[in-house]
């Protein structure tokens, strides 16, 4: 995958403990695979038709100019990891889970993870319309974690190391794989911490 426009270099987390990310448990790990339960927590997100290349192109300055005062109240809100990336059809329903649909129309769903202070109660309404926000809900995820560039090749090396780890351990999945991005695209790549996220079954 190509890397993010200009503003993904400005705006984009280092890699840093003191970066905010999405409060989880790990319950168990399976050699090198996490399994995880996330508390609920609230997203921006935008359905982008368009390749995965430039899904997050399209979609970063849309989120960034959200979080950074494209609200009423024009409130300004940290920067957080990840930035997630999901395949969607393109005409989903956007109040539906992201775990209950299947990649169909080439769109994808790319999601700001917003800071945990903020709640569907008093997160800022976004003025551009294209920007949703949603509480993405208590949540059980099997989690591999690489590092390198973000390619193709790369991400479907891991996509299969992470489905044959749980092929093995018997535990099913749904829904399609959420492709999390922790660093700015200046980052080395030896440096990066990519993560492929799969919803678990119950």
């Amino acid at each position: 995958m190509r890397i993010l426009v200009l503003a993904a270099a400005l705006l984009f987390p280092l890699a840093s403990p003191a970066v905010e990310e999405p409060a989880y448990e790990v319950v168990k790990t399976l050699d090198k695979i996490e399994i995880r339960q996330y508390a609920p927590y609230v997203v921006a997100e935008v359905l982008i038709a368009a390749s995965a290349d430039e899904a997050g192109n399209q979609a970063f300055p849309i989120l960034a100019g959200y979080i950074f005062g494209k609200n009423q109240g024009e409130r300004r809100m940290e920067m957080t990891a990840p930035v997630t990336q999901t395949a969607v059809p393109v005409k989903m329903n956007m109040t539906a889970p992201v775990t209950q649909s299947a990649a169909a129309g080439g769109g994808y769903l790319v999601q700001f993870v917003l800071p945990r202070n903020i709640t569907m109660a008093n997160a800022p309404q976004p003025t551009d319309p294209r920007v949703q926000l949603r509480e993405v809900p208590s949540t059980r995820v099997a989690v591999v974690r690489y590092t390198g560039t973000w390619s193709q090749a790369n991400y479907e090396e891991h996509l299969s190391r992470l489905k044959t780890a749980l092929n093995v351990a018997g535990l099913s999945w749904t829904g399609e794989p959420v492709f999390s991005r922790y660093n700015g695209p200046w980052t080395p790549w030896f440096m990066r911490r990519n993560e492929i996220w799969l919803n678990l079954k119950p």
